[in-house]
């Protein structure tokens, strides 16, 4: 009988593949407890911070860096976005917006939320630095490694 590592359910992390096959799409998440377990066609999201927990910072493949990277921005400067979902710009429905445009933010602050299979990521700022062009609009869809935000 083969042994299996505790904690890793490789028949989820199947069926999940075989979603992304059936329905189209880049990326998929579950997360249950301290399990969390992703699967992307597209490589490894940029900055993503589960909600309340710290900012993780992941290296993205060359790839995902040079399709995020709109011809206008320097790459450097681009936010993408880590995920497929829907852009919140606030925390709330009314409530202040996390960021504007020409407002400082610092690394680590919540700069807006992805919702992605009914769970609300806060998406980090990868740096500090001034907001100069929000490219998204509440309520609607993102795609992985759409540019979001230019922080220069």
């Amino acid at each position: 009988m083969a042994t299996r590592k505790p904690g890793i359910d490789q028949d989820l992390i199947r069926d999940l593949a075989n979603i992304l096959n059936e329905t189209d799409l880049t990326e998929i998440e579950v997360q249950q407890d301290d399990l969390r377990i992703r699967v992307s066609r597209a490589g490894t999201p940029q900055y993503v911070q589960a909600p309340m927990a710290s900012p993780q910072a992941q290296a993205p493949s060359p790839a995902a860096a040079a399709e995020a990277a709109p011809a206008a921005a320097p790459s450097g400067n681009v936010v993408p976005a880590p995920m497929v979902g829907t852009v919140y710009m606030s925390p709330a429905p009314g409530a202040r917006p996390f960021i504007e445009v020409g407002q400082s933010v610092t690394e680590g602050q919540t700069i807006l939320i992805i919702e992605a299979m009914k769970t609300m990521n806060q998406i980090a700022s990868p740096r500090a630095g001034k907001v100069t062009e929000i490219m998204v609009s509440d309520g609607h869809p993102v795609e992985y490694g759409e540019p979001m935000i230019v922080i220069s």
